[in-house]
């Protein structure tokens, strides 16, 4: 999956929280819930919205890297690429 199929598929588990959201209006280095004004509820809803959209286990310890648009997909890439990367067996 590519970096930006990842960020397509964020923005839509945002969007599901936040549905007057401006995709073009993101700052990807800015805090999402700082300018989403998301709460703690929209903000756990958003990661099991990602959860679901990427198939991956997002640990409660590991939100702070999905602080940002930028965050996130580097932290799903990372998380996608350890899934689909052969285990030395």
């Amino acid at each position: 999956m590519t970096r930006d199929e990842i960020r397509t598929g964020v923005i839509a588990a945002l969007a599901a929280v936040v549905p007057e959201l401006e995709p073009g209006g993101l700052d990807p280095r800015v805090s999402l819930r700082d300018q989403l004004d998301i709460d703690s509820m929209d903000f756990l809803n958003f990661t099991i919205g990602l959860h679901k959209a990427f198939g991956v286990e997002i640990p409660e310890t590991d939100a702070r890297q999905l602080a940002t648009l930028d965050g996130c997909v580097e932290y799903l890439a990372a998380r996608l690429a350890a899934r689909d990367r052969p285990s030395a067996a």
